[in-house]
């Protein structure tokens, strides 16, 4: 109880700091709040002070100097994931945009950076439908490709560092999307100029430009063709086939070449091997994807009593990257303690892991349904992959 005590003690010395003149207080209280924030799952403290330090840390990010606007963009990101799935996320979310949007337009790289974090996190954490999701992604997508929209002109050109986390926060917040119409003409487009960054010399770009891609397979192609047919075979005989369906075949082709080469690149003199084997392990990934519909599986020891938490989609490794990312060291108590994270990757809290018989009968029940669909879509991608082995046949 004393620690308690002692530790909300403390947080609140930092609150009050953030009200002081001096930017090198602030950045101090910030700097406490961060790493209290990242390593507990502070519900008590932002019970009655959520909306206060909300405030608080938006003031730090339109004053303050590079490094506490950098402080506190992660925190309203932090302060976000910690309410989970309480009543005020949607209202973070709502309350910081604008001026992250202002901070991510104008700012500097290293500010920019931050904020591209916090917006992916604030709006995975409380928006409330597709729509609100999809009008942050568009303002990320005008620090990917600033061309594509008319505005461009008012926005600095991302350095490969900035492009890296925007691709990310990008990726991240389409894991979240489902049961919606798709426009291929549009995800055609997005396809292709992520295809043009693989060929970018920057390794890290070329990473996640190509995760953007199998995420992009994994939800938009997969369940296009799902919404479309059942059978492909029935375009594969049609002697005129849809425009959509012979360019989605070049499409993949190009790129299957493409992360073919980057799977298999050698290092030359003075390569960086720790990069270069991060892209080969990861283009492996998506070339088994593309070509054979199989998944990256992952597992980490969550802890003795919650077991492991495992991933087998795209969908959710790109989740648990990023939130690992994110959260850094605090990733594990998050995962043990946070229940947002336990909705996201499925984990069974410390008081719920004696579920009767019936209740974890219901629990694989629903597990067992995702992975149907899944299965499902690894069908469709498959059938992509037949009918441009019979287009190219007959070409």
């Amino acid at each position: 109880m004393e620690s308690v005590d002692s530790q909300e003690f403390s947080l609140e010395k930092y609150l009050d700091a953030l009200y002081e003149k001096r930017g090198s207080t602030r950045e101090m209280a910030l700097a406490g709040l961060v790493s209290a924030f990242e390593g507990h799952v502070l519900l008590d403290f932002i019970e009655d002070r959520c909306i206060t330090l909300l405030h608080q840390y938006i003031t730090s990010l339109k004053r303050g100097s590079v490094k506490e606007a950098c402080l506190a963009a992660r925190a309203v990101g932090l302060l976000s994931i910690t309410g989970g799935t309480g009543s005020n996320t949607h209202e973070i979310m709502e309350e910081s945009i604008p001026p992250l949007s202002r901070a991510l337009v104008s700012g500097p790289d290293a500010v920019r950076i931050f904020v591209l974090d916090s917006l992916a996190i604030v709006t995975f954490v409380g928006s409330n439908n597709w729509e609100e999701t999809d009008r942050i992604m568009k303002v990320i997508w005008e620090i990917i490709h600033p061309k594509s929209l008319s505005k461009a002109g008012t926005i600095t050109k991302a350095s490969s560092a900035v492009l890296v986390a925007a691709l990310c926060a990008w990726s991240f917040l389409l894991t979240t999307l489902s049961g919606w119409r798709v426009d291929l003409d549009m995800w055609t487009e997005i396809i292709s100029f992520l295809c043009n960054l693989l060929e970018k010399g920057d390794r890290a770009v070329r990473i996640a430009a190509g995760e953007a891609i199998a995420v992009i397979f994994e939800i938009v192609i997969a369940g296009k063709l799902s919404t479309v047919t059942n059978d492909l075979e029935s375009l594969e005989d049609m002697p005129s086939k849809p425009k959509w369906f012979v360019y989605l075949l070049s499409l993949k082709e190009k790129i299957t070449s493409l992360v073919s080469d980057l799977s298999m690149e050698a290092g030359g003199k003075g390569t960086d091997k720790k990069c270069l084997n991060a892209q080969r392990d990861t283009f492996q990934k998506i070339y088994d994807y593309l070509m054979d519909g199989k998944r990256p599986e992952t597992s980490l020891v969550v802890s003795k009593k919650q077991g492991v938490l495992t991933t087998s989609t795209w969908t959710k490794l790109i989740q648990l990257n990023f939130l690992k990312h994110f959260l850094g060291s605090g990733f594990l108590k998050h995962a043990q303690d946070n229940e947002l994270l336990h909705n996201v990757f499925d984990v069974i809290p410390h008081a719920e892991s004696s579920l009767s018989a019936s209740q974890k009968r219901i629990a694989r029940s629903s597990g067992d349904r995702m992975r149907t669909q899944e299965l499902k879509k690894d069908r469709h991608l498959a059938q992509l992959r037949k009918g441009a082995l019979l287009f190219n046949a007959h070409n």
